[in-house]
């Protein structure tokens, strides 16, 4: 009698060098990882028609709340106090030094370089719940409005969305 015979492990193949499993810039990137999710932002700097994922509009969002966080921190770090004199009474206040001229110039630059691209996040991200991008303007509504913005980007994607897609044709003879 001979032994029962085992079949052999099956070992996966090796992952190719250079391979990104990415899918295209034409489809959402579900579980998009840090990386990936801010270079698609920038990527698709102005692009406001398709869909992007939970993961890449989150991802920014954070990228977004650091950067902002790091700026108040210098800004307010460059403060300096300045003592004034009004109908005899001396009263100091916060003014603004070197070092917080800087950081709200960095804020500003920084503000201007993100705002096109946050937008067209937003407006994709809501494709991808199957809303109009128009919904973004809700944000303007004081208060209520970014609740309601909030709670939309917290929704998960929905598979009607799909209408927004518009794949990109392989282009041939490259």
């Amino acid at each position: 009698m001979t032994a029962p015979q085992h079949p052999t492990p099956q070992y996966p193949t090796p992952t190719p060098a250079n391979y990104n499993a990415a899918p295209p810039l034409w489809a959402p990137y579900y579980g998009a990882p840090f990386k990936d999710a801010v270079q698609r932002v920038f990527k698709k700097y102005a692009t406001f028609s398709g869909r992007a994922s939970r993961a890449e509009y989150w991802w920014w969002a954070l990228v977004g709340a650091v950067v902002g966080i790091v700026l108040n921190i210098i800004i307010s770090a460059g403060m300096v106090a300045s003592t004034s004199t009004y109908s005899g009474y001396a009263y100091s206040a916060p003014t603004l030094g070197p070092v917080s001229i800087i950081g709200v110039i960095l804020a500003v630059v920084w503000g201007l370089a993100i705002i096109v691209p946050t937008l067209a996040l937003a407006v994709r991200r809501l494709h991808d719940v199957n809303m109009s991008g128009w919904m973004v303007l809700i944000g303007l509504v004081p208060f209520v409005g970014g609740i309601a913005l909030l709670v939309f980007m917290l929704l998960p994607p929905k598979p009607e969305g799909q209408r927004f897609d518009q794949p990109v044709a392989p282009a041939y003879g490259r």
